[in-house]
């Protein structure tokens, strides 16, 4: 039982509390402290939490949760400031490793965005081959680029002369790729050991890279325990992963929910790794009949749906899958689909009770066209259909997206704080981008996501209240700011209704299964700033402490 807090049931009241009691998985009472009283057992726990918030689990509608757990497992640059702070942790990583093994690090910068990676050093530079060589002798070296997506393109690499060896680089090598550089000295035109990427997803791993260790199943195993233990103290206790989930990853899930080690309530749409169109049609309309309707799974794992993405790079998706099951940093292939291919597969899923979710950022709406004619022959109203990471998206996007029964997933990091200051230009002070008041208020469900930069949810709460982009703070259709409810109902029980589980989760009521999170900071009466150094003191899933720091 939690006693003494501000209990913030996200019902459809609004109704607010002070105790919660739970029995078994399930809440079996709200009220008052006195109210709840008389459940109390001799063997009851009874925790007062002195008068923090109570909240429903967040249900993270874009999490990318497999990815952070793997940050753990390469040497970590965060905090080095210079070419000797670089050089020394590597130095003193090799005398750890026996001779031979590979020392790869995580990028240089700050985590989780790592922007402007060379301005974080002091020398304004990456390490070169021979000062890695100097660092590490008798060790191949990679300092990693990072995920572009994180925060923006170039990223960058560097290497030892053991490591550049290994990959077969040399003043000859040609990259197939045009977004990969490979910087040369400019006396010898030999390569100095940086190479850099202009690519969002680093590429150099399945081009030029092929050699630098890539995670094992294993490694990706523990860290996806890992992530779930990360994204338990910050609240989370359900994800919905839209994209991301390509059978290599979906067996990850499915192994840790079968040593009942899961501690995150996961929904996964199969990302799949299918090469041609042919293949594509084969897919939905037979190997996927398992994630037809609702999916397969239990309260823990389920399967359901498929992502179909839009547009993208023929030759990267090939060698993306010439290089599985290693997926890098993504956990997935990206698409590379025209719009007449993205049509035909949209209408073979409506035909095959495939629940769609697609990627439409900038292209909405040439996207909603496409879902009218398909309704015409096969209603997708009640299936819950899924388009996201939304940017600009008119009045009119807005009714199509109601009379369709399509919902939407909304990333607000990555929409205005990350990218806001490229919509300043946007008419009526950017209150068609992203414009989740107007959403909420026509009636389409709205769900909200990380996007794991960062995984914090309550960085994103902060975003849906403030809007402002990063560069100067500037608001980005201040109309469209979210009241803290707002915002939570997006994180909470918006998110359960992604998998046709608002019954089962997402708010606080008797009956409902036990998914909360006592808070830091109470979201509802904190100063908007503060909002986004919230993490949770106390997590419970199923009636089950997950993360315990009161």
């Amino acid at each position: 039982m939690l006693t003494n807090g501000h209990v913030v049931t996200l019902d459809a009241k609004s109704t607010e509390a002070q105790a919660v009691a739970v029995r078994g998985s399930r809440i079996i009472a709200i009220g008052t402290n006195g109210e709840l009283a008389s459940l109390a057992g001799a063997e009851s726990r009874i925790i007062d939490v002195e008068g923090r918030a109570i909240i429903p689990g967040i249900i993270d509608a874009h999490a990318h949760m497999e990815r952070e757990g793997l940050k753990s497992l390469r040497l970590s640059l965060t905090g080095a400031k210079s070419i000797a702070d670089i050089l020394g942790r590597i130095s003193e990583a090799a005398g750890k490793t026996p001779k031979g093994e590979w020392i790869v690090t995580m990028p240089v910068g700050e985590p989780p965005h790592y922007y402007d990676e060379l301005e974080t050093i002091a020398e304004r530079r990456m390490p070169t081959r021979q000062e890695l060589d100097k660092a590490a002798p008798g060790h191949p070296v990679c300092i990693m680029a990072a995920f572009g997506f994180w925060g923006a393109p170039p990223c960058y690499w560097a290497l030892n002369s053991q490591a550049l060896a290994l990959n077969g680089v040399t003043a000859n090598t040609k990259p197939a790729f045009g977004t990969i550089v490979i910087e040369k000295d400019p006396g010898t035109g030999e390569p100095t050991g940086i190479i850099v990427e202009n690519s969002p997803r680093p590429i150099a791993p399945f081009d030029i890279l092929k050699a630098v260790p890539k995670f094992t199943y294993e490694e990706r195993l523990a860290g996806l325990k890992e992530s779930m233990r990360l994204y338990n103290a910050v609240g989370t206790t359900g994800i919905y992963e839209g994209h991301g989930s390509s059978p290599e990853t979906i067996a990850l899930y499915r192994d840790l929910s079968e040593r009942n080690e899961s501690t995150i309530r996961s929904r996964l749409t199969v990302s799949p790794t299918w090469r041609t169109l042919e293949q594509a049609r084969d897919s939905i309309c037979n190997d996927l009949a398992y994630a037809r309707g609702n999916g397969l799974g239990d309260g823990w794992l389920r399967v359901s749906g498929v992502f179909i993405g839009l547009m993208g790079d023929t030759a990267l998706r090939n060698k993306s899958i010439d290089a599985l099951p290693d997926t890098g940093w993504s956990g997935f292939i990206e698409p590379a689909t025209s719009y007449d291919e993205f049509s035909e597969l949209a209408h073979l899923c409506a035909a095959n009770d495939l629940r769609l979710h697609t990627i439409v950022s900038g292209r909405v709406d040439r996207v909603i066209p496409i879902l009218e004619e398909l309704d015409r022959t096969h209603s997708i109203k009640e299936k819950r259909w899924i388009i996201e990471h939304i940017d600009v998206v008119e009045p009119t996007h807005i009714e199509a997206l109601k009379r369709l029964g399509v919902m939407v997933t909304s990333i607000p990091v990555s929409t205005i704080w990350q990218k806001g200051a490229d919509m300043l230009d946007q008419p009526d002070n950017g209150n068609h981008v992203a414009p989740w008041r107007s959403l909420m208020e026509a009636g389409v469900p709205l769900a909200a996501g990380t996007d794991n930069i960062p995984y914090n949810p309550f960085y994103t709460l902060w975003v849906m209240m403030a809007r402002h982009e990063r560069l100067k703070s500037r608001v980005i259709g201040p109309d469209q700011r979210l009241t803290a409810e707002q915002g939570l109902r997006a994180l909470t029980i918006e998110g359960a209704r992604l998998s046709f589980e608002e019954i089962q989760r997402g708010s606080i009521e008797t009956g409902k299964k036990a998914d909360l999170a006592v808070l830091s900071a109470d979201p509802m009466t904190v100063p908007v700033e503060e909002i986004k150094n919230i993490e949770s003191e106390l997590t419970v899933v199923g009636g089950r402490i997950v993360h315990e720091g009161l």
